[in-house]
């Protein structure tokens, strides 16, 4: 590619997103690079505190458990109280309890704080992709949620490296040193971010119903998305479960696996962009249903898999998957939820991938010891087929999105869970409200600032 053609590319890729946006892709970016805990928990407790590999799982298993609780509670909170208020709570908390795990000693006290690392660490989550949908307009939100998912392995990638280093020095240094970062990120979120939960006003709260938990519940459609995320997050998981032991019993070594799923984060780092240019305004449908087999097979070929270059093809083939599901996905959730109710909706497809992650293993020990692992990446396969078929199935006759440019002022992420196709439909079970035309200067509708340039 000629490089006009490559600078072209790179300014179209980041070109008319607010600045408000660069700000949380940046405090994104900068948490992922702090990131010590989750990667070399287990290490530091069996090599640095000589703790079993059975105490290294229960508490690992506790800071997943610790994600899932958070989940729901940390959406309430970003629709009651803001994403702003949500964000500084969930990274200053992350930051205190970081810092206090590395000085912990006895089992009980580490168990007892990784449970809530695992609590603060995963509540800005819900803040994050909601106060995203607020300030991205809906036409750039695939490609918006790509460039977050993309400093998150950016981040992840460096971060992975350096802490390798620093744990051989000292590992309660990362653990601080995570604690600085993700309190440089709260810092940064109260500096250069406003409040970006739209407010309602008085003919909103007359003609709406609020949502609340049980409005997500009864959302058949959003839910039938939670359950498939669920089954695709079950599969993407087993890269960092299941293969690792199947390699291990296959007669490969660490370093083996550590070269075959390097491949994942730099693949992701490379065609996270390019690809997303490519699908950024595809049938969404069309392509969930793509990655959903290819994450189901990809892991099926592994299966087949005798040599360190056809564990690394298998692994190529799923992290394509992973590339065009994850915004893709995200989008997905923002247009179904409504525009007041979109932190409790995150929250709820958060707990999908939080619940994923504490299956998984389970999953995969039991299938590996009793079946042996060709059964693991057999199911793999099945799973992805029926997610593939869900997302065929449940989005037959969504409505396309609306865009800040089209005839209608509201983004279709302000679409009611009880009539996909309506802009304003009333939640399950509430009585239709009259049409209201939108105002020009609806808040539910932001649009970029007038001093930004436009997308090129």
């Amino acid at each position: 590619m000629p490089l006009a053609a490559m600078r072209r590319a790179a300014r179209e890729s980041v070109s008319g997103l607010p600045r408000e946006f660069w700000w949380l892709w940046t405090s994104t970016l900068v948490n992922r690079l702090g990131a010590f805990v989750a990667t070399f928990m287990a290490l530091y407790l069996t090599l640095d505190r000589g703790y079993s590999a059975t105490y290294a799982g229960l508490v690992a298993a506790l800071h997943g458990l610790g994600g899932v609780v958070s989940s729901i509670g940390a959406g309430v909170m970003t629709d009651r109280l803001g994403r702003r208020p949500t964000l500084l709570v969930a990274q200053s908390s992350t930051a205190l309890s970081v810092a206090l795990l590395g000085f912990m000693k006895d089992p009980l006290a580490i168990a007892a704080v990784a449970f809530l690392v695992g609590m603060a660490s995963n509540a800005s989550r819900p803040a994050v992709q909601a106060m995203m949908a607020d300030i991205v307009r809906p036409e750039d939100r695939v490609r918006a949620f790509s460039l977050n998912y993309w400093a998150i392995n950016l981040g992840f990638a460096i971060s992975s490296m350096g802490a390798g280093f620093i744990a051989e020095f000292s590992y309660l240094a990362g653990f601080l040193i995570e604690a600085v970062m993700t309190l440089v990120c709260a810092v940064v979120v109260f500096v250069k971010l406003p409040e970006s939960r739209p407010v309602r006003t008085a003919l909103e709260k007359a003609s709406e119903p609020d949502v609340g938990l049980g409005t997500v519940l009864r959302d058949g459609r959003f839910m039938g998305v939670v359950g498939l995320s669920f089954l695709v997050a079950l599969i993407f998981q087993q890269g960092s479960v299941g293969l690792p032991v199947a390699m291990g019993e296959a007669g490969f070594t660490p370093a083996d696996y550590g070269m075959a799923i390097a491949v994942n984060g730099v693949l992701i780092v490379v065609l996270q962009i390019p690809v997303t240019r490519f699908i950024e305004h595809r049938d969404p449908q069309r392509l969930l249903v793509v990655s959903a087999l290819l994450a189901g097979y990809g892991f099926g070929l592994t299966a087949f898999a005798g040599s360190i270059g056809v564990f690394a093809l298998t692994v190529c083939v799923w992290t394509l998957a992973e590339i065009v599901n994850a915004p893709t996905q995200t989008g997905l959730v923002v247009r179904l939820s409504p525009t007041h109710g979109r932190g409790r909706y995150q929250g709820m497809y958060t707990l999908s991938w939080a619940v994923a992650a504490l299956v998984a293993p389970l999953m995969s020990g039991f299938v590996i010891d009793r079946f042996g692992a060709e059964w693991l990446w057999g199911t793999c396969a099945v799973i992805g087929t029926v997610a593939a078929l869900g997302y065929w199935s449940l989005m037959r006759g969504l409505p396309g999105e609306e865009t800040a440019t089209g005839p209608a002022t509201a983004p279709a992420a302000s679409t009611s869970p009880g009539d996909p196709a309506s802009p304003v439909a009333p939640a399950p079970g509430a009585p239709a409200a009259p049409v209201v035309p939108a105002a020009p200067e609806d808040p539910a509708a932001p649009v970029a600032p007038a001093d930004l340039p436009a997308r090129a």
